[in-house]
């Protein structure tokens, strides 16, 4: 289920405000939604049903989290959170991901047990339920839909809600099997199936937050590519201890130290502000610290990118 990836700056088309109204709607869809999807699970000894409801219980839990964070990492810089709270969101993702690997984990169990022990189903219910979820998946994911685009927080929560659609597609299919065939064993199939594509779709997403945890080169940029744009400004002999990461998700940030070539000390802050103004238009950085060096003083031998090892 491709999601864009595209890094264009249309995120600006639903005001903060409006997308908070959409995310606390979606919220109390899917509580309500989990609530009704446990009772039936219960009453008609659906496994399948249980395991759509956890599913769309974490959504709610997905979409609480990224309410929270979106509130967080609107709040501007102060001493102690220089960079700005923008990470709230990432960290959001990371939380949201592991949760959902540790319930999956927990259906597949579950399920296995009632392959070999099958319960009995009724699967008119089932099918009247998991229809209902279905509507309800169907409209969360439309009202998060623009707004995943933009936040990996927020496309989190989408893809769930994707998730959640066919896995409630799924639970129709199993109540149907008992209902025509009896065969009560589909219920813990599905089970089994649904935990599956959510740990296939953790594993595809999470390492995009684990990423800029980490601060790794955002995905767009070629470091090297970076570096060599820098050296071709005039006046610069070369560029080391490159750090180029993301402040937020869509927020690239460097700091380098460049060496000014003989001569050219003169025009030092001229050199620099063509380098700033290369790395904005170029490659979209607009945080870049760089620490000039005189090419009779400059470190010698350091490393191109990242710093020293001691």
């Amino acid at each position: 289920m491709p999601h864009d990836h595209s890094h264009g700056h249309d995120h600006h088309h639903i005001d903060p405000q409006a997308g908070d109204a959409r995310v606390a709607w979606a919220i109390a869809v899917n509580l309500f939604l989990t609530l009704a999807q446990v009772i039936g699970g219960i009453f008609s000894g659906s496994l399948a049903l249980i395991a759509d409801a956890l599913h769309n219980f974490s959504d709610a839990i997905a979409l609480i989290i990224a309410f929270a964070a979106r509130k967080i990492a609107r709040r501007p810089a102060d001493e102690r959170m220089s960079f700005g709270y923008g990470r709230a969101e990432v960290i959001a993702a990371l939380v949201n991901y592991t949760t959902l690997i540790v319930l999956s984990v927990y259906l597949v169990y579950e399920g296995v047990l009632r392959f070999f022990e099958p319960e009995p189903i009724n699967g008119w219910m089932v099918v009247w339920i998991a229809a209902l979820a279905l509507i309800v998946d169907l409209v969360t994911a439309a009202l998060t839909y623009a707004m995943a685009k933009d936040s990996m927080n927020i496309r989190a929560a989408f893809v769930h809600n994707i998730a959640d659609a066919l896995g409630s597609v799924a639970v129709i299919l199993a109540g149907g099997a008992v209902i025509l065939f009896g065969w009560t064993w589909v219920d813990p199939v599905v089970t089994i199936l649904i935990a599956a594509y959510i740990l296939w779709h953790v594993k595809s997403e999470i390492g995009e937050s684990i990423r800029v945890l980490m601060l790794a080169t955002p995905p767009g940029l070629d470091p090297e590519e970076v570096a060599g744009a820098i050296e071709a400004v005039e006046g610069v002999r070369e560029v080391h201890h490159v750090h180029l990461w993301s402040m937020q998700e869509r927020e690239a940030a460097l700091t380098a130290h460049l060496v000014i070539e003989p001569g050219a000390w003169g025009q030092a802050d001229g050199i620099k502000a063509t380098v700033k103004a290369e790395l904005a238009k170029r490659f979209g950085v607009r945080h870049a610290t760089l620490e000039l060096e005189c090419s009779s003083h400059a470190c010698v031998g350091s490393a191109r990118f990242g710093h020293d090892q001691e």
